[in-house]
């Protein structure tokens, strides 16, 4: 039975990243000089995995550059290597080159082999230097010096040896590329044709290599295998006479033709565009209780169909309790099946948090800093849509805080702080959503020079009395800078701008706090998932839209004597202090209202992108959770629609976008610092 392997790539991939942010992780937290043991060890464990399924799926270039890192780590776990500063270093650079590298075989892409050799020679240099420590590792003198005629290798599988991915062949043929080999097969465990399971090893073999070269060489060859199958490895010199196994040679194959090279060049395209043409994708590890649950559901959603279907056969009225009954156990079979699903989707943030500690090790090196870095609430657990567009924002704000937020440690130490900062990440659920925060003990924001540059390009009234909570919002607008001096980090005035625009699209907001002297604090709030939305029903006319729950600040009745018309066209309400534009959402969409006249319509006023505006409604009908589609895959994007969900009614209704409507309100302010005009009929 032939087994395509190609299907097994994806999964191999994905442990690849899972190995290489174990291994970045384990090298920042590496003690230079007296390391943990357990620590290199883990290194060494995600290291060896990627090489050996590498070799296992044909990957000669993923497996010949982590064999060179695997060496310098086996030194390091074996103690005959000292663990200094620029050994790490050259890790976590072969690190970022290895994960290059599996991104170009995933992808069928070329890599810059310039810097992939560049790496290893300071790899092979590393390696012939003299770090080691005074008492070295002993070892016997069979395993390192050569046999004079070579090796007697004893290769018994364990049935199971096929259920691990491992391949017989392929070890075999890596032992015949050290050398001429003798080969018996030994077929005693093999049963008759009717016992016969094609998913069980049932040979063992005997192969003598006649070549002289060390038993570390050999017993590399089946390291990947060590756990499945009885290995013994004995020099040819010291075996009796009678030992000696068949004459049958198999000559090393030619493993350098270039046709097999081709061919199997070939082969591997070939099966990667099969994989990304069958959709091949991003995907999520699931935890198996996840699983039962889900099928667990399932089974009590066909119970209650059996049930109802049992109830439409010779209906009567007296079988209405019981189809009530029935219908009620539906909803709730449903509301738990969707709610299991949903589950499925969340994955915990560290998947977010895990790229910070490199990123803040490397950067405060650069700008000459001491920081540590805490990181809480990893466990939390969001949709993976809403994770994988977070990490942006994030980024953002790290390199912000680091470079403009925490001092020198000369400058910390003459304020009274301790030399080194801290960085704190922070994430937790609160009520529906999930709270993401980011804190400094720095300098905090100055508040002063951010006014003062605020009122300079017309963001605030330059007489009015904007709250703390206003002013800084100001760092968010587009091209808003403090900083005397541009560096390569930050500057320029894009990072705060692209973080509060990704926010918006996910559907969240961003808050900030500061203290002078004492360090800001970002705090950032996020819907658990993108997939469902709690939202308010509203009808304007004939028509259903729906407002996020979440964007909602209240709902009123106008009061006439709070309504104000700016420029004869633009109706502004007075809510207490504030003054809120009015979208009349029937002129928006073009859709006939109840009526013309806007005392009688509701107001519901909402929040985004850092301001509040005023939705002109008929009527307001009810709360739901829906099911949010989207509009720009079904059809095109509109602006001030987020999306579109179907009620339960048949009918469409379009799901609002707040930040595109207050980013319309925006583009059509008359400039009045009160106020922004509303937008007009599309």
């Amino acid at each position: 039975m032939s087994v395509d392997i190609r299907q097994f790539h994806q999964v191999y991939f994905e442990e690849c990243f899972e190995g290489l942010e174990i291994m970045e992780s384990g090298l920042l937290d590496l003690s230079i000089g007296a390391p943990d043991a357990e620590s290199i060890n883990t290194i060494f464990r995600a290291a060896h995995s990627i090489k050996g399924g590498g070799g296992t799926f044909g990957f000669r270039a993923i497996t010949d550059f982590t064999h060179v890192m695997e060496t310098l780590l086996d030194e390091m776990r074996a103690g005959t290597r000292q663990i200094t500063r620029q050994a790490v270093e050259i890790l976590l650079e072969s690190v970022d080159r290895l994960r290059g590298l599996v991104v170009a075989t995933r992808d069928d892409t070329s890599v810059q082999q310039a810097d992939i050799d560049d790496t290893l020679a300071c790899l092979q240099d590393l390696l012939q230097d003299n770090f080691f420590d005074a008492s070295p590792r002993t070892s016997t003198p069979a395993l390192n010096a050569p046999a004079a005629t070579g090796w007697r290798v004893h290769f018994a599988p364990h049935p199971q040896l096929f259920m691990t991915g491992n391949d017989p062949a392929r070890l075999l043929r890596e032992l015949f590329a050290l050398g001429p080999c003798t080969v018996v097969c030994d077929a005693t465990r093999l049963p008759a044709r009717a016992a016969f399971d094609p998913e069980i090893c049932y040979l063992a073999w005997d192969i003598d290599l006649h070549a002289p070269i060390s038993e570390a060489a050999v017993r590399e060859v089946f390291e990947w295998v060590d756990d499945d199958a009885d290995i013994v490895i004995t020099p040819l010199g010291l075996l009796p006479a009678s030992a000696e196994t068949a004459p049958f040679l198999a000559p090393a194959p030619a493993v350098d033709d270039p046709r097999n090279s081709d061919r199997r060049q070939l082969d591997r395209r070939l099966g990667e565009r099969k994989e990304r043409a069958a959709g091949g994708g991003s995907s999520i590890r699931v935890d198996i209780e996840k699983v039962d649950a889900l099928i667990n559901m399932i089974g009590q959603l066909v119970i209650t169909q059996s049930m109802l279907s049992e109830l439409s056969v010779d209906f009567s009225p007296h079988k209405l309790k019981d189809l009530h009954d029935g219908l009620v156990l539906l909803e709730r079979n449903t509301r738990d099946l969707q709610e299991g699903i949903m589950n499925i989707r969340m994955m915990a943030i560290s998947f977010s948090f895990n790229r910070f500690p490199r990123l803040v090790r490397d950067l405060s090196t650069k700008l000459g800093k001491e920081v540590q870095l805490k990181l809480l609430g990893e466990t939390t657990e969001l949709d993976k849509t809403v994770l994988e567009k977070l990490g942006d924002p994030l980024t953002h704000l790290v390199r912000n805080a680091l470079d403009h937020g925490l001092e020198t440690p000369a400058e910390r130490v003459a304020s009274g702080k301790p030399a080194c900062g801290t960085l704190t990440l922070n994430a937790f659920h609160e009520g529906g959503t999930i709270v993401v925060e980011i804190s400094d003990d720095g300098t905090g924001l100055n508040r002063d020079l951010i006014l003062a540059k605020a009122r300079e390009r017309g963001l605030l009234d330059a007489h009015g009395h904007p709250t703390e909570a206003q002013i800084y919002q100001c760092i968010f607008a587009p091209g808003f800078s403090t900083a005397a001096i541009v560096t390569e980090v930050s500057g320029r005035g894009v990072g705060m701008d692209v973080v509060r625009r990704n926010i918006n699209e996910l559907g969240g907001s961003v808050d900030v706090e500061s203290v002078a002297g004492r360090g800001a604090l970002f705090r950032i709030r996020l819907p658990l998932t993108l997939a469902i939305l709690d939202g308010q029903l509203v009808r304007v006319g004939h028509h259903v839209y729906i407002i996020s729950l979440v964007t909602i600040i209240e709902s009123l009745q106008i009061r006439a004597d709070c309504l104000t018309s700016v420029a004869g066209q633009t109706d502004i309400y007075r809510l207490r202090t504030e003054y809120l534009p009015i979208v009349r959402l029937h002129s928006l969409f073009a859709v006939d209202p109840d009526s013309d006249d806007i005392l009688k319509g509701l107001l519901v006023v909402v929040e985004a992108d850092g301001r509040k505006i005023a939705l002109l409604v008929d009527e307001l009908l009810g709360q739901q959770q829906v099911v949010v589609k989207s509009l720009q895959t079904n059809f095109r994007q509109v602006e001030g629609i987020s999306g579109a969900t179907i009620l339960g009614n048949g009918t469409v209704a379009m799901i609002l976008d707040m930040n595109g409507l207050v980013r319309l309100c925006r583009e059509d302010s008359d400039h009045n610092p009160l106020v922004h005009a509303t937008p007009k009929v599309a």
